[in-house]
């Protein structure tokens, strides 16, 4: 047995090491399986080199799901569990919604869990205020170039700051 218990109950031996970073600053548990799994994480060890293709063949052998997964199509896409298979992508956000049974042993096998904690997916079209910060940002850095008079690296500023601007 091991000298180490979990620093949750810190009565049984601890399984599972936990690390999580919140709010930059970073955190470390030993946890014995049963408050693993009230955390929802599992403490079952899978293969270091399980290629993602064994994931995906063996998502449809789940008694847990359906029996024929394959002939499951996405509504709003046309994807069907068949593509996803092979290719390994989903074609829009929709598809999460229609193969999540199907999706939850394989997210968890990979992740280690199911729910996303994490950065947030920012969309490439930023606001107008978030525009304004890195035009000024930029003519900040043109500015310096300048002082410096490192033209070559002004003139590719002034091109990206053209670029951003409004027409």
């Amino acid at each position: 047995m091991s000298d180490i218990v979990c620093d949750n109950c810190g009565s049984t031996e601890a399984v599972v090491h936990l690390t999580q970073i919140v709010n930059n600053q970073m955190s470390t548990h030993r946890l014995c399986e049963k408050c693993a799994a009230e955390k929802g994480l599992e403490s079952t060890p899978e293969p270091a080199n399980f290629p993602l293709t064994d994931f995906l063949a063996q998502m449809g052998k789940d008694p847990a799901v359906d029996a024929d997964p394959a002939s499951t199509q996405c509504p709003f896409c046309g994807l069907t569990f068949r593509d996803f298979r092979e290719t390994g992508r989903l074609g829009c956000p929709q598809c999460y919604e229609t193969y999540a049974p199907h999706l939850q042993r394989l997210l968890r096998r990979v992740h280690g869990g199911t729910q996303h904690v994490g950065k947030v997916y920012l969309p490439p079209d930023p606001s107008a205020s978030e525009l304004e910060r890195r035009l000024d940002a930029l003519r900040r850095k043109l500015n310096r170039a300048v002082e410096s008079e490192d033209f070559e690296r002004a003139a590719e500023l002034r091109d990206e700051i053209r670029s951003l601007e409004p027409a």
